[in-house]
């Protein structure tokens, strides 16, 4: 499953960067309509855009793999804070969690990716923090917003205040998760398999039905909805490591030491 899920964050990301240099050619608007949400400066947003490709493609070998993590948390990060965060004062806004949180708890997933070998430790450990903080945000939203969100859910599953009640706490029993150590791996599991069902019953079937219509003009911002929902989940997937990699967790050190004494006993 982690392999599963490095291939999907890795595809996502490739799109993000596809989206952003399409967005970039033909869109008119003062701000790209991809995540991170740059400035339309065309300069910019290719340089950009092209990095998220380059960034995606290194995910998927090893070879690559730590310095294309680095170089896509730090770039989401900084876009996130440099060109969101002005626009969106407003701490607790549905606009700041997702024009500024979506790109940070993205980047965090990057930097999580290759495990805690593959990372300076208090790097690792910044990432889990501010994705506990970004988890609990969105779970708060789901409250804030609560109407809204449970209009989204399709009219064919039932309960849709429940299931929006149910995610929000979710997302706070998640955040708590990262944010102690405690069942991380189940956290990461449940997350994942939250934006899987997101994925495949809310925002593909717009952008597939858009095909269907003679016509019809695709909406970059479904798209990215897509490419969002998709990174979030392969992200979170990608962290169900093989067990015998127990570098995801707050007790590795731990775990560590007494694997290499069971090692030792054994070849004693």
């Amino acid at each position: 499953m982690g392999r599963f899920g490095r291939l999907l964050f890795s595809l996502a990301i490739i799109g993000i960067g596809v989206e952003t240099l399409i967005c970039s050619y033909l869109s008119d608007h003062k701000v790209v309509p991809v995540i991170p949400w740059l400035p339309a400066i065309p300069s910019l947003a290719y340089l950009v855009g092209a990095m998220f490709i380059l960034c995606g493609a290194g995910l998927l070998f090893q070879r690559t793999l730590v310095v294309s993590s680095i170089t896509l948390g730090a770039l989401m990060l900084l876009c996130g804070l440099a060109f969101d965060v002005p626009r969106r004062p407003n701490l607790m806004s549905a606009e700041w969690r997702t024009n500024v949180l979506e790109p940070i708890a993205i980047g965090s997933l990057a930097w999580l990716a290759p495990g805690l070998g593959g990372i300076p430790r208090w790097l690792h450990r910044a990432s889990r923090y501010l994705l506990a903080f970004a988890l609990i945000v969105f779970g708060i939203a789901h409250f804030q917003v609560l109407t809204f969100i449970a209009s989204m859910v399709p009219g064919w599953i039932p309960w849709h205040w429940f299931w929006t009640v149910f995610f929000g706490v979710a997302f706070i029993a998640a955040g708590v998760s990262f944010a102690t150590g405690f069942l991380q791996r189940w956290a990461a599991l449940g997350v994942g398999l939250m934006f899987a069902l997101w994925t495949v019953t809310i925002h593909l079937p717009p952008v597939l039905n858009s095909f269907r219509i003679p016509g019809a003009t695709q909406d970059p911002d479904k798209w990215s909805d897509v490419f969002i929902v998709v990174a979030l989940w392969g992200g979170f997937w990608a962290l169900l490591r093989d067990r015998r990699d127990l570098s995801f967790g707050a007790h590795s050190n731990r775990a560590n030491q007494t694997l290499r004494r069971t090692a030792d006993c054994s070849h004693a």
